[in-house]
C-alpha cells in the first residue's frame, strides 16, 4: 500500500508504511493537530517512520469532543495504535504532549502489550513534578498570542479566526494539564530520552531532573527554543533515530 494512501483510522492523516522497520508515533502539540508536524520527514534514518497522531479535536476531527485528561486521551490511543505494534516504536511528545505520551505507554505496557523501544520526552517535568508552566495561568488573548507564534514558527500566517477555532482545543488541553500530577508515577520497562532546549524558557531543562522515577532516562540537551523542535533540526532527528536504532526486522508484508 502506498504511504500516502487513506488511513484506515482517523487516529493518522495517512497510513503507516508497511516497508517502515520501526515506527515513531508523535503526539502533537497542545492545541494543534497532527499537521504540526508536516516539516519533519516521513522517515529517519534507517527505516523509522514517522507516524503523526491525530487527536480528537482537531483539524479534520474538529467535530469530535477533545480528551478532557492525559489519562482519558492514553486510553483510546493505546487501543488505536495496537494494530501498529507488529515492529519496533517509540512515542514523542513536546511540553503537555510528552504526558500523554508517557501514558499512553504506561496503558500499553499494562495491558501487556509490545511496550516501546523508547519513550522521547521533550520539555516537560516528570509526572510526579508537575503541573508547570506560564500556559496554565494564561487568558484566552494571551493563548492566543502564543497560538500566533506557533503559526509563524510553522511557516504560516496567523488569522484571528483561525486561532480562535484552536483556542478551546488549547484551553481544554491546558485544563488536562493542570488536572495532571501523579505522585508515584508508574516505572516504564522502556528507556526513556528526555530532551531539554537550552534556550527554552518555558520549560528549563533544569527542571527535568525527575524522569529517572519513569524508566532508565538519558539526558540530552540541545540548541534551541520552545519551539525549535516543530522544524525537526538536524541534531533532534539524529537523538531520535539513535534512540530508535537496528532492533529487529521488517515484518512481511
Amino acid at each position: 500500500m502506498p504511504t500516502s494512501a487513506r488511513p484506515r483510522t482517523k487516529w493518522f492523516l495517512r497510513e503507516p508504511a508497511p516497508r517502515a522497520r520501526a515506527r515513531l508515533f508523535v503526539v502533537p502539540y497542545s492545541g494543534c493537530g497532527a499537521s504540526m508536524y508536516r516539516q519533519w520527514p516521513e522517515f529517519l534514518d534507517d527505516g523509522v517512520e514517522v507516524c503523526a497522531v491525530q487527536l480528537p479535536g482537531r483539524e479534520n476531527r474538529l467535530r469530535e469532543q477533545p480528551h478532557a485528561t492525559y489519562e482519558a486521551m492514553a486510553d483510546d490511543l493505546a487501543e488505536a495504535l495496537l494494530p501498529y505494534l507488529d515492529r519496533p516504536y517509540g512515542l514523542f511528545g513536546h511540553c503537555g504532549s510528552a504526558l500523554g505520551a508517557y501514558e499512553t505507554a504506561v496503558r500499553i505496557v499494562e495491558r501487556g502489550h509490545p511496550a516501546p523501544a523508547r519513550l522521547f520526552v521533550s520539555s516537560q517535568v516528570a509526572p510526579q513534578d508537575g503541573p508547570c508552566g506560564r500556559f496554565l495561568g494564561m487568558t484566552d488573548e494571551e493563548l492566543l498570542d502564543e497560538l500566533g507564534r506557533l503559526v509563524v514558527e510553522l511557516g504560516g500566517k496567523p488569522v484571528r479566526s483561525l486561532l480562535e477555532l484552536s483556542l478551546g482545543v488549547l484551553r481544554a488541553d491546558i485544563e488536562a494539564n493542570k488536572l495532571y500530577h501523579v505522585a508515584e508515577p508508574t516505572r516504564l520497562p522502556c528507556p526513556i530520552t528526555a530532551i531539554g532546549w537550552r534556550q527554552d524558557d518555558e520549560v528549563p531543562y533544569t527542571t527535568m531532573g525527575g524522569w529517572p522515577v519513569c524508566g532508565d532516562t538519558t539526558d540530552v540537551l540541545l540548541d534551541g527554543r520552545h519551539y525549535t523542535f516543530t522544524g525537526a533540526p538536524e541534531p533532534l532527528r539524529q537523538v531520535l533515530a539513535a534512540g530508535l536504532a537496528r532492533t529487529g526486522a521488517v515484518p512481511a508484508a
